[in-house]
């Protein structure tokens, strides 16, 4: 039945969210993206769907159905994430009086339009804490008077074999009167799957020098694990893989900081001035260097080593685009267009593909359950029928 289903991508970026549903069995038709950059990363990636260019506020939904070949009522899933820059944790101006605040409602007017009969929104965790949660509240009683059921949860991508720790908000809704909402139980982590590490993920890339530009190149080993043989497909080259180029500064503080170091290793007439007088608690991830064996931190829109633990395990440079992609478990086949800033800033604000699979997962089983069939769920799913 998945390979019937057909989705549509609202504010879809380079497709992460999207690529997580096509590889659930989904046939995405169509994506929508304010930035034509993205659009090239997309249709490069997405040959099957057509790319909408343009601000959603000047998106008619008549457009998505011409782009996509349907009538109204007739998509199985709209997704989508209403740019988050305006919710993060990150951005200490959020607020409601942020105009991204209310791209959720230009979603719901698609929503309104189209009538597909399930809906997935993610965000991050900072849009709980808007307004002591009306953003949230907002948004699901939006979708209620669309005639939607909704829930909501958070859910931790690590769990869900992406090497990296983050946490994003999802809304799954349905107009199906009797179907579950159900949510992907976790397969990584304790009595699970083991985690996959950093070094799982990038260990096969080429080395690289501070500043060293690859167009291609080939792989420096066979794949080290299960996880790199996944992601690199039949793929015989390496793209997106260059070192940016840090000053002569940064490399002398990277070369006193081991795996698991951080800004604390560095002696402290090398510390940048504003770090100085910071207390050893402050800024944890700030020059950070993974271990092997560790997670990521949370890949931002760039992966600048004063942010977080963006240091290479073993070589004294910061990561690439490529091994950031990795990290956000992206295909190697994924090539990102524009440049290195706007791609780091795609691979930084997608949904992790492997857990976008998740989520689709979790919405293709719950449409062929019945909302009375509880001895079909298990103590880590969530049924909410409003």
């Amino acid at each position: 039945m998945s390979s019937e289903w057909k989705a549509i991508d609202l504010f879809c970026g380079a497709g992460g969210l999207s690529e997580g549903f096509r590889q659930a069995g989904v046939h995405v038709l169509a994506g929508q993206d304010i930035e034509a950059v993205f659009g090239e990363t997309f249709e490069k990636t997405h040959p099957e769907a057509r790319f909408v260019h343009g601000p959603i506020q000047d998106i008619k939904a008549e457009i998505l159905l011409e782009a996509s070949g349907l009538n109204p009522g007739e998509l199985d899933v709209l997704i989508g994430g209403p740019p988050c820059q305006g919710y993060s944790v990150y951005n200490h101006q959020r607020g409601l009086d942020d105009p991204r605040a209310g791209l959720f409602k230009e979603y719901l007017r698609i929503v309104e339009a189209l009538q597909p009969r399930w809906l997935v929104m993610e965000n991050v965790t900072g849009i709980t804490s808007i307004a002591n949660g009306g953003i949230v509240r907002e948004i699901q009683s939006g979708m209620r008077r669309l005639g939607y059921r909704v829930d909501m949860k958070m859910l931790k991508a690590e769990e869900y074999g992406v090497p990296q720790e983050r946490r994003r908000v999802f809304f799954i809704a349905t107009r199906e009167d009797t179907c579950p909402i159900l949510f992907p139980s976790p397969t990584h982590g304790p009595e699970l799957e083991p985690f996959v590490t950093v070094w799982d993920a990038i260990s096969d890339l080429p080395e690289l020098e501070n500043g060293q530009v690859l167009d291609q190149a080939k792989y420096a080993t066979a794949p080290q694990s299960a996880y790199q043989a996944l992601l690199r497909g039949d793929r015989r080259f390496v793209e997106n893989h260059s070192a940016p180029k840090l000053g002569s500064i940064n490399i002398e503080r990277m070369q006193h900081i081991p795996q698991g170091g951080s800004w604390r290793d560095i002696p402290f007439n090398l510390l940048p001035k504003g770090m100085r007088k910071a207390k050893r608690s402050d800024h944890t991830k700030r020059y950070g260097r993974p271990a092997k064996s560790d997670l990521a931190c949370t890949i931002l829109t760039k992966c600048d080593v004063h942010w977080g633990a963006y240091i290479h395990p073993t070589q004294d440079r910061s990561f690439t685009v490529r091994e950031a992609a990795r990290l956000q478990s992206f295909p190697d086949f994924f090539t990102f267009s524009g440049s290195r800033t706007e791609q780091f800033v795609q691979v930084g604000n997608a949904v992790p593909p492997l857990l976008g699979k998740a989520v689709a997962q979790s919405i293709l089983k719950a449409d062929t359950m019945k909302l009375n069939d509880s001895s079909l769920l298990d103590e880590s799913t969530r049924l909410h029928a409003i």
